[in-house]
């Protein structure tokens, strides 16, 4: 889990108040939500309903529906979670939490509508969240697979902008990748090599061994089916992330 750091409390008490700005930052932020006894997830709900509940419905509720936003609450959950808080502690309330929360995912609807015209575009499916390997992604990617048979074959969705890490497929003989894009626009590069635009049709071979990332256009989605080339003691060695510098010079 990536460590949550807090800097608001020096950064607007710090010499007004430098202790409080010690517990906020240091103790809430950077002990109690660092613990990982309950998942940031599940610490995000707790803490809008806890917020909810006493009525305060100002800049920090909105930044904790942000967080809970970023950290993987849908527009359905959230909806659902202020609806049943709602019978519990007024429903004034419900709606005061309802005009914040849907200022924070009022973008959803534009992603749900273009995911959807994505899908549509391909005969296969996007799939589930890609929740097993989103540590090793930048933006959110999506997972499903078409064969769990003799070669493993997966179709991997990537949103505007995602992208996987550098990494490599290791084997001691045979290995590697094939990757087949079916819709949208995207990228191949190897490392120290030119990046390659992917559109539908495209086939890009990875040998065994050679360093390399894929992902999405910035202005596109993008889905191309992984087919895992058989080897003999198989591999993936994750790496680091591709940054925004070598990113952003992409057309």
């Amino acid at each position: 889990m990536k460590k949550i750091v807090q800097t608001a409390g020096r950064n607007t008490l710090g010499e007004f108040a430098p202790e409080f700005a010690h517990y906020n930052d240091d103790v809430l932020f950077g002990e109690n939500w660092n613990n990982q006894d309950i998942d940031v997830k599940t610490r995000c709900i707790i803490t809008v309903v806890a917020l909810m509940s006493s009525g305060i419905t100002d800049s920090s509720l909105k930044y904790h529906l942000e967080n809970a936003k970023k950290n993987g609450v849908t527009k359905k959950e959230i909806a659902a979670i202020i609806t049943h808080i709602a019978f519990y502690v007024g429903w004034p309330k419900g709606w005061a939490v309802f005009y914040m929360a849907k200022e924070v995912w009022n973008d959803d609807e534009v992603i749900d509508d273009a995911k959807a015209q994505h899908e549509a575009s391909m005969i296969f499916p996007i799939g589930d969240p890609n929740d097993a390997f989103a540590q090793y992604f930048i933006g959110q990617s999506y997972l499903a697979p078409v064969s769990n048979e003799q070669v493993p074959i997966f179709n991997v969705t990537f949103e505007p902008g995602c992208r996987n890490n550098w990494h490599v497929h290791h084997a001691t003989s045979g290995g590697g990748q094939i990757l087949i894009c079916i819709a949208g626009r995207g990228y191949y590069q190897e490392w120290g090599k030119e990046a390659i635009e992917m559109n539908p049709g495209d086939c890009i071979n990875i040998p065994e061994g050679v360093k390399h990332w894929h992902g999405a256009a910035k202005d596109s989605w993008f889905s191309h089916l992984a087919i895992e080339v058989p080897g003999e003691n198989s591999s993936n060695e994750w790496l680091e992330p591709v940054t925004d510098e070598v990113y952003n010079k992409l057309a």
